[in-house]
């Protein structure tokens, strides 16, 4: 072989070595996961990864918000059918069952006719939604894209954003598609002081950031439970867990924690659990 020859071998011996080196460092391709099958996805700006299990908490636990189970399941199981169903909103005081019922309802309708699915993603996701959308746009079965705890900052552009994807324009979520957003306010922006002194405008500011959640076809309110609705609570819990309990002692536990929720009660039955020396699992 010829000087030149066996310098090209080498060359492309090194050029080898190189390319081999570089799978090596390289991730491996995403694994694509199918949307035909699985209950839960989790969506993380780039990719869907499957929830398994998906074991929400059992929409009959839920006590206290009997309305707002009703009128969800009944969204839900419309969407699922390929029916005209809302997006929702559901607002209100923290702990009262808003991100545990989107979820429940969504388990509850997968045993009836029709095929749908919850993709989660986090609140500030909003910008990577478009890329989501092509995704699930495709599938040939229907969505729930829960967003929990939504909250923008002050003269954030995300706003504008979900607004597009409710009413229309470039990224509009597609008709398999239906959003359920978690807020504390029920406006989701809240209003500013400063807005008063706004010189340009000021009413039309305002009314701009207080139209968003008018958006949403379904706004459900969550209020802060009664000493009756916590009781009632505990004891729905206790009943299903095989657990005793006290209502003073229930309600010492409430007066200690700061607050009436469902969410407190459900740390009551965890203490009431953990002093039984039983498991909820």
């Amino acid at each position: 072989m010829s000087d030149e020859g066996e310098k090209e071998e080498g060359n492309k011996a090194v050029l080898m070595r190189i390319a081999d080196a570089l799978d090596r460092l390289a991730p491996p391709p995403a694994r694509q996961i199918s949307l035909t099958s699985g209950d839960a996805f989790l969506w993380d700006a780039a990719n869907l990864k499957s929830i398994a299990p998906f074991r929400p908490i059992d929409i009959d636990l839920l006590t206290g918000i009997d309305q707002q189970k009703a009128r969800l399941l009944d969204n839900t199981r419309r969407h699922a059918k390929g029916h005209a169903a809302h997006d929702v909103l559901l607002w209100g005081s923290r702990g009262m069952g808003k991100s545990a019922l989107a979820k429940s309802v969504v388990r509850t309708a997968q045993g009836y006719q029709g095929s749908i699915a919850l993709v989660e993603t986090a609140s500030d996701q909003l910008e990577n939604l478009s890329a989501l959308f092509e995704i699930l746009a495709s599938a040939p079965r229907r969505f729930i894209l829960f967003i929990d705890d939504i909250g923008f900052s002050e003269g954030s552009s995300q706003p504008r954003l979900l607004r597009s994807m409710l009413e229309g324009g470039a990224s509009q979520r597609p008709d398999n598609v239906r959003l359920y957003v978690t807020s504390n306010r029920r406006h989701i922006v809240p209003r500013q002081m400063s807005e008063q002194d706004d010189p340009i405008n000021p009413r039309d500011a305002v009314d701009d950031q207080l139209a968003l959640s008018d958006r949403f076809g379904l706004r459900l309110g969550f209020h802060a439970a009664s000493q009756d609705d916590y009781l009632a609570i505990i004891a729905r819990y206790a009943e299903a867990h095989d657990l005793d309990f006290e209502p003073d002692d229930a309600l010492l536990w409430a007066k200690q924690a700061g607050s009436r929720s469902g969410r407190m009660a459900w740390q009551y039955i965890v203490e009431l659990a953990g002093r039984a020396g039983k498991s909820l699992v």
